[in-house]
């Protein structure tokens, strides 16, 4: 007889997994790139609660790069933490984009109270060896 495969998101017996403990403190990870905004909400233990993204705002091509995109899937990620319980967030900013302050203010304007903001974007210290000078 055949064995059950474990699907993403679901256990080795075939339910999914229902709900995530959620406590009113909790993290949220933005992930602010030149082309896109990534938003993950989790709770203490770092269990996904809400997700966003500019894209999956509805935004296409170069508006999803913009402050605004970034305002709009905050809110929407936020809105959906504040119904699972979280009130308090602390905050873990990484990259270089244009989302990063918009996104900030946008956790306020939906009622989070912002415990602590951190910088956790990577910074090479040397980095991988240099490509070979250009010979013309």
């Amino acid at each position: 007889m055949a064995e059950k495969k474990s699907v993403k998101g679901q256990s080795a017996s075939g339910r999914k997994k229902i709900g995530v403990k959620v406590s009113p403190k909790g993290r949220v990870y933005i992930t602010s790139t030149f082309n896109n905004t990534l938003i993950t909400i989790t709770n203490e233990q770092g269990d996904t609660v809400a997700w966003g993204s500019s894209g999956g705002a509805g935004f296409k091509g170069t508006r999803k790069s913009t402050p605004y995109a970034a305002t709009v899937a905050m809110e929407q990620a936020a809105k959906r933490a504040i119904v699972d319980g979280i009130k308090s967030v602390d905050v873990f900013v990484k990259g270089p984009g244009s989302g990063r302050d918009s996104a900030l203010r946008a956790i306020k304007a939906v009622g989070m109270s912002i415990t602590s903001i951190a910088d956790i974007t990577p910074i090479p210290h040397n980095g991988p060896r240099a490509k070979k000078k250009r010979r013309v």
